[in-house]
């Protein structure tokens, strides 16, 4: 089974909002095809492990077991159903990692198979799997999008200068926060944020699809040259909902109307503060320099400092990366968030 998975996060920055899945077929402890969901719409992992098995081992799909990190689908979504695929080749037993709580699946492809005579094990390395495709699980239960927060402070604890740009990330944990944006299908930020640095918010310094932008704000008084009207992602504005003034809830069921499964929400401080305020995120990312603030002070003292908000929460990982100490979070406190 850990195959599958080291195959399903190939797919990862490309399936979203379908989940990462990989497939493995074995025959007698030799595996005869492997394969992923490499794209959203495009082949799910069952159909790339059937079609991988070469020519000559074709005739023992019937007498080999397929390991799958999802359970396979039972309905015509973008693809036909892997349910009826796996039935058509007399595949005669399927190992699951995790049952699919999506509500057109739930079940109903196991139920496909055992109906069909196909022997079916569910819950090998289920917590890993889970672990593994937790933005599509949580979004499904929970009808909203897995929400990540992520900010850099300084050691004595600001985010910056009102006004300024200044660096406090260093280009190590430039490249883990662009692995973050590719491992998330939007980007989030407030547009004072988008005024002030005019930031590209894509994945330049890692591999992966670019994020959707949202900007938490309208267009009016952004330059038409910043980065966020570019062509490189959609961008989406949130400033009223018939007419009134745009809460974190209503963003975030807006957000799910429009299938966004993950947010990594970078700031600014404000925006940061609302979502933690409304308790509405699932697990926080601080980079913390061994700088501090005063040595960006400006010296006739007219600087405004940016103080960094404070996240209460579970430390469950922590590691260093050159100046830069990287501290995961992890939200405890709101029983739709655990």
């Amino acid at each position: 089974m850990h195959r599958c998975f080291q195959l399903a996060k190939l797919g990862e920055s490309y399936v979203a909002p379908n989940p990462m899945v990989g497939a493995v077929l074995v025959y007698n402890d030799r595996i005869i095809g492997e394969g992923f969901h490499a794209k959203y719409g495009e082949a799910h992992a069952e159909v790339n492990c059937i079609h991988s098995v070469k020519e000559e081992d074709k005739e023992l799909i019937a007498k080999s077991t397929l390991y799958v990190s999802l359970e396979p689908c039972a309905h015509f979504g973008k693809t036909p159903p892997c349910a009826d695929l796996i039935i058509q080749h007399k595949i005669p037993k399927v190992v699951i990692a995790v049952q699919d709580n999506f509500d057109a699946v739930n079940g109903k492809g196991i139920q496909r198979l055992r109906e069909n005579n196909v022997e079916v094990v569910t819950g090998i390395l289920e917590d890993e799997g889970k672990e593994l495709i937790k933005h599509f699980i949580y979004f499904h239960q929970y009808k909203k999008p897995f929400i990540t927060l992520k900010f850099a402070q300084t050691k004595d604890g600001f985010l910056g200068i009102k006004n300024e740009e200044i660096k406090i990330s260093n280009d190590l944990s430039k490249r883990y926060v662009h692995r973050l944006r590719a491992e998330h299908q939007a980007i989030l930020v407030g547009k004072n944020t988008v005024l002030t640095d005019n930031p590209k918010l894509n994945v330049r310094h890692w591999q992966g699809e670019n994020p959707i932008r949202i900007v938490l704000g309208n267009e009016d008084g952004i330059p038409k040259i910043y980065h966020v009207f570019n062509e490189d992602a959609a961008t989406f504005f949130f400033h009223s909902i018939d007419h009134q003034p745009s809460t974190i809830n209503t963003i975030l069921h807006q957000l799910y109307q429009k299938n966004i499964i993950s947010v990594l929400v970078e700031g600014g401080a404000n925006v940061l503060q609302q979502f933690i305020d409304a308790n509405a995120w699932n697990e926080a990312f601080v980079i913390t320099s061994d700088e501090v603030i005063s040595q960006w002070t400006m010296d006739n003292g007219q600087s405004t400092t940016i103080k960094a908000p404070i996240i209460t929460g579970s430390l469950t990982q922590s590691f260093q990366l050159e100046n830069n100490f990287i501290q995961l979070f992890k939200n405890t406190h709101d029983l739709s968030f655990t």
